[in-house]
């Protein structure tokens, strides 16, 4: 199955998405093994890319990305996939719903000679954490110097004239 059109590097080219039967189990899981052209979207265009025998997947878990409004709905039954729709596409398999992303070391040279051959081109594996520390930084000091600063302008407020009138009266 193919996801696209999706870019890498300025090129238009499609996600490849392979079911994978895992041996023992006979379980088949969705594997997105990487990029190719567009040029190589026919399968007998790029037959080196084609796995055949016993493979060995390196990749992670992942939660793939949702549609957003702009993105069109998938067509199955045409074999139109513009968004991995994990469960859609593992009844269109027959394989469970889980989704790995094959990975591959950043290589360029790598890159482009699977790029040449019509092997699909991974991504790397790193595990993108949100760091919001910075921005939280700044929001509290910028609380605590408001409040602060509110405290200072209720301190430093000269007295109401009731209050002065009380404080100067000698038959307290």
């Amino acid at each position: 199955m193919l996801i696209g059109p999706r870019m890498h590097d300025g090129n238009n080219g499609y996600l490849v998405i392979t079911p994978l039967e895992r041996e023992g189990t006979g379980t088949t899981v969705l594997v997105n093994r990487g990029w190719i052209a567009k040029k190589l979207r026919r399968q007998s265009d790029r037959t080196e890319g084609l796995p055949t025998g016993e493979v060995v997947i390196e990749g992670l878990l992942r939660e793939p990305w949702k549609k957003n409004m702009f993105t069109p709905d998938n067509k199955p039954e045409q074999g139109e996939f513009y968004f991995p729709d994990v469960q859609q596409m593992a009844m269109v398999t027959g394989s469970q719903p889980v989704w790995i992303e094959e990975t591959m070391e950043p290589d360029l040279l790598k890159a482009y000679d699977r790029e040449a051959k019509g092997i699909p081109i991974g991504r790397a594996a790193e595990v993108n954490l949100r760091n919001n520390h910075t921005q939280y930084i700044f929001t509290w000091y910028a609380l605590s110097a408001a409040t602060t600063i509110m405290l200072w302008m209720v301190v430093r407020k000269p007295p109401s004239d009731i209050a002065r009138r009380v404080r100067q009266n000698k038959e307290w």
